[in-house]
């Protein structure tokens, strides 16, 4: 039960906080921590000293009492947390969630660096401070320290809840918590607030370290891993409630407490790992009921990770780095020779977090240990199968990958912080059971002794002795490191790594897109777990043994802000996250100057700390700019890039000034005897809640046909394409030319011909024009297998997409530097790409001046003329009535007019709808109606239509965030 006290504290301190900034802060555990040696060392007459240079801790005589020394580690440890908000998380309150988890687990791993060069690794054992006595009940013996600890924290807890739900203070972090702009217009100010509420958190996870510090002896190592059940309690209180989840901390202790009993009580159980599986079976049954395999409508995707640069030329880069790497192998030896080769074999591990998080956007804290299972792999492999190299490394590297899969399970439902989470908590079992447990890893002391490589008679071993390590064993890392690094740099201009960027950017538009959301997700989790396992059995042959101190928890952590620093997006970030990890070449040459020693780890985190506030791209984006500039400065780079500009200049006219004519008329459409039925939409229904977006709508869509479906905003618009594209659950049935598509997912009806465009547009800003409608492609696999799909196909298919809308000359630039119509266009153009039967367009002129929406409409008239149906939605009536064969009319959910657009604007219903007027019969529908100018915006031609307002349509805000502003007219029907 004291173990559960205290991660019943520290998830307590998680929701504080949480609920005031919605920050989670990894590093409560080891603000604890801290603040538990504080309170030993002042009880032995001693300050604790975080400064290096100076001596650890600073003598002032006799021991304080335990109140005063109490008082004075909480007060330490309210000081480190408002340090920390107003250092790191305060500078990014708007970034993304996945950014600040980064930052705290680079404070995380800051403080833990700088005790264990303070203090070491050995336990400190700490007096009494609760009754010691024993309660019996049943026969059973309960220390009464452990019950008092658990009544504490649940006063704790009580008074947090009592506080935020009666106090002013309260009161205003809710206000703040629910609405930061409404807080500012009442005179509040949220950043006092999350400051106060970081620092009661704070004081809170101090308390919970030190009433545990006598029941177990003060340990860096499992102290800061206190937050892995933490993460699970709180998860079970949903970061909100606090009851539940300091029950769950509880819980989860008594659990763990009973599983260690019954370890001891029989020899037939493992004598490691039960306890640590608790945690997590906590948070996948939270996942499990919780998750989602897409986010939902009105989730925020936002840029987290930077760039990932194109590999241009690798093989150039590739010989400049084999010649350097064979030069330092060759011209050096003991210890710095060794320094070069952990680089290199950390260069590989590294690479391993560029696949999974830089490409694919999935935060894993638990890739060294997925280098573990290769490294314990490889010395199965070599001693008990006698596997010969280099099958056995290879062997190894599939091993961790089938691991590096089920690691990646949980992906599939969740993203950002939970991914973060259950890796942690996956790295913690994988640890216990099987690296540290004499049976699973065959060996006593859990160092299974690998067998020397060796291949056609030559020994290719790191050697022994003074021969350690050998050049054979450089090669063979150099050879690894160059072919990994061609694979990953191959990965990232493929199809495979298109997707995996857009899976990336934002899951609901690759879904759309066709793209397999899991099945990407889960094979960058295999190739980043093969790549990391074949890195961890190249450690495990440069040691002649796989040790579990390699590849602990908190070594994995130091590695991933090591990577983070580099730069996790790009092949050169982790190539330096080799040069910069701990044993490398960075950190041999720097201690040889400065004797860094434990303090390396320290640099390194703070390193990330600042990367993470100032510049996410890490530094492997500056060297990218820096390189850029330099070939932008040269005179002939300038020349042809005037030249390359002139087309560009010429062709933008088009679209940043007026209009140009199209170069012939549009093509006719099909004549009705011509069309065959394409889409088939029947009794269709969407419910959010208790509230009715869309009720029994049927419509059908025929070849070659454009029909408009317009609404006031919250009319039901977009729930219905969300409804027909398999993103909203729906009760009737949608079929595709003839086939049900009631049980398929989003990326299946985009295969089978059905694609869409969204009304926010959802490109991936970090992607060239090109590679944006490169993933559209994906769509274009209908009865292929896709592994035949060819970059050639899918290149000539953006060609022609991209000289149908004329992006031809903006072709390389990242999306994120068009101006809002040509990224309409680009949207248009990635659903284009998938050649579908039906295309959905969700507003495809918003942003566009008229001229511009006159020749989009000439463009769509040639798609029609193709055989390519679609129903569009825009408010532009002008472009709609103009451009569609028919028109439907939605309000309120319902289905209330179909005709053509002539009939459309005779009929009363819908002047009635459009204008709240009555039903009063033969009024025509006004052509402004829906478009901005109509309620008090800018006239057609002056700024671009819907830039800079919000345009929400019909789903109610998800649960977490208000709806920002309301749309003149807009209806509220819809919201629950």
């Amino acid at each position: 039960m004291g173990n559960g006290a205290v991660f019943a504290a520290v998830a307590l301190a998680l929701v504080v906080t949480y609920r005031s900034s919605g920050v989670v802060n990894f590093a409560v555990a080891a603000i604890g921590l801290y603040a538990a040696y504080t309170y030993a060392f002042l009880r032995q007459g001693s300050l604790l000293v975080p400064i290096p240079g100076v001596d650890a801790t600073v003598g002032f005589g006799r021991g304080l009492p335990v109140a005063a020394s109490m008082a004075v580690a909480l007060l330490v440890a309210a000081v480190l947390g408002g340090l920390l908000h107003l250092a790191v998380f305060r500078p990014l309150r708007a970034a993304p969630a996945t950014t600040t988890m980064v930052a705290s687990i680079g404070a995380m791993v800051l403080i833990q660096a700088v005790l264990a060069a303070r203090v070491g690794n050995e336990p400190v054992r700490v007096d009494p401070i609760l009754p010691r006595g024993r309660f019996v009940v049943g026969g059973v013996s309960i220390p009464q320290d452990r019950i008092a600890f658990a009544v504490a924290v649940c006063l704790i807890a009580g008074t947090v809840v009592a506080g935020f739900r009666y106090t002013i203070f309260g009161l205003a972090a809710r206000a703040s918590a629910e609405s930061e702009k409404g807080a500012l217009v009442t005179g509040l100010s949220p950043d006092r607030i999350a400051l106060a509420s970081a620092m009661i958190s704070a004081v809170v996870a101090g308390l919970g370290g030190i009433l545990i510090a006598p029941i177990v002896p003060l340990s860096a190592v499992s102290y800061t891993l206190f937050i892995v059940p933490a993460l699970a309690a709180a998860m079970v209180g949903g970061f909100s409630l606090i009851p539940p989840a300091i029950l769950a901390g509880l819980g989860i202790g008594m659990v763990q407490s009973e599983l260690t009993f019954l370890q001891a009580q029989h020899s037939w159980a493992l004598q490691r790992g039960p306890a640590e599986l608790v945690p997590l079976v906590v948070i996948l049954g939270y996942l499990l009921v919780r998750g989602r395999p897409l986010p939902t409508r009105g989730a925020l995707a936002q840029r987290t990770l930077g760039r990932a640069p194109r590999p241009r030329s690798p093989l150039p880069a590739a010989a400049v780095g084999v010649v350097a790497a064979l030069v330092l192998l060759v011209f050096t030896n003991g210890g710095t020779r060794a320094s070069v080769i952990t680089s290199l074999i950390y260069a590989l591990i590294a690479l391993s977090l560029v696949v999974v998080m830089g490409y694919a956007g999935q935060v894993s804290l638990a890739q060294l240990t997925l280098a573990g299972g290769g490294a314990y792999g490889v010395s199965l492999a070599t001693t008990s199968w006698h596997v010969p190299f280099p099958v056995a490394p290879l062997l190894a590297a599939a091993m961790a990958a089938v691991v590096g899969v089920v690691v990646g399970l949980p992906a599939l439902r969740v993203r950002g912080l939970p991914v973060a989470a259950v890796t942690l908590a996956l790295a913690v079992v994988l640890e216990a059971v099987w690296f540290q447990n004499p049976t699973l890893a065959r060996d006593p002391q859990g160092q299974p002794p690998v067998a020397e490589p060796t291949l056609l008679g030559l020994d290719l071993g790191a050697g022994t002795g003074r021969a350690y390590p050998t050049v054979a064993f450089g090669i063979v890392c150099v050879v690894a490191l160059l072919v990994v690094a061609l694979g990953v740099a191959r990965l990232r201009t493929s199809r495979l790594g298109a997707a995996m960027l857009a899976v990336r950017a934002n899951e609901r538009s690759a879904a759309a897109s066709g793209i397999d959301v899991a099945r990407t997700k889960m094979v960058a989790f295999g190739i980043g777990a093969f790549i990391a396992g074949l890195g961890g059995a190249l450690l495990a042959y440069q040691y002649s043994m796989a040790s579990p101190a390699s590849f602990d928890p908190l070594t994995g952590l130091a590695l991933f802000a090591t990577v983070y620093l580099a730069g996790v997006s790009s092949i050169t970030g982790g190539l330096l996250a080799g040069v910069m990890a701990a044993g490398g070449v960075l950190y041999v040459a720097l201690d040889q100057v400065i004797s860094l020693g434990e303090w390396y780890y320290t640099l390194s985190a703070i390193g990330v700390l600042v990367t993470v506030v100032r510049n996410p791209e890490g530094l492997a984006g500056g060297l990218h700019d820096g390189w850029h500039r330099a070939l932008a400065a040269l005179p002939v780079v300038r020349r042809r890039a005037g030249d390359a500009d002139a087309p560009r200049r010429a062709a933008t006219a088009g679209l940043d000034g007026p209009a140009r004519p199209p170069a012939a008329a549009p093509p006719p459409a099909p004549a009705p005897a011509e069309r065959t039925m394409v889409m088939a939409i029947d009794g269709i229904t969407v419910r959010y809640g208790g509230v009715a977006a869309v009720r029994g709508v049927s419509l059908a869509v025929r070849t070659g046909e454009i029909v408009g479906l317009i609404g006031s905003n919250g009319a039901g618009k977009t729930s219905l394409i969300d409804a027909v594209t398999g993103f909203s659950r729906s009760v009737g049935s949608v079929r595709l030319g003839g086939r049900p598509l009631d049980r398929q997912p989003p990326f299946r009806r985009a295969r089978l011909g059905l694609g869409r465009t969204f009304q926010h547009q959802e490109l991936y800003p970090d992607l060239t024009v090109e590679e944006n409608v490169l993933v559209g492609t994906e769509a274009d696999r209908r009865g292929h297998d896709p592994a035949r799909v060819t970059a050639a196909d899918g290149t000539s298919a953006v060609g022609r997409v991209l000289a149908l809308l004329d992006l031809g000359d903006v072709r390389h630039r990242p999306v994120a530097e068009l101006s809002q119509g040509r990224r309409q266009l680009v949207a248009v153009a990635r659903a284009l790409a998938g050649a579908p039967d039906l295309l959905l367009l969700d507003e495809p002129a918003a942003g566009l001046d008229s001229g511009e929406s006159d020749w989009l409409a000439d463009r769509l008239r040639v798609v029609r003329a193709a055989g390519v149906a679609m129903l569009l939605v825009d408010h532009d009536m002008s472009f709609v009535m103009s451009l569609c064969d028919r028109v439907c009319v939605l309000d309120l959910g319902e289905l209330i007019a179909v005709g053509t657009p002539a009939e459309i604007q005779r009929d009363p219903r819908v002047a009635a709808a459009y204008l709240g007027a009555p039903d009063h019969g033969g009024g025509d529908l006004p052509p402004a109606v829906g478009h901005p100018s109509a309620s008090g915006g800018s006239p057609a031609g002056d700024e671009p239509r819907d830039a800079g307002r919000p345009t929400a349509d019909d789903e109610p805000a998800p649960v977490g965030f208000t709806a920002g502003g309301s749309v003149p007219g807009a209806r509220e029907a819809e919201t629950p």
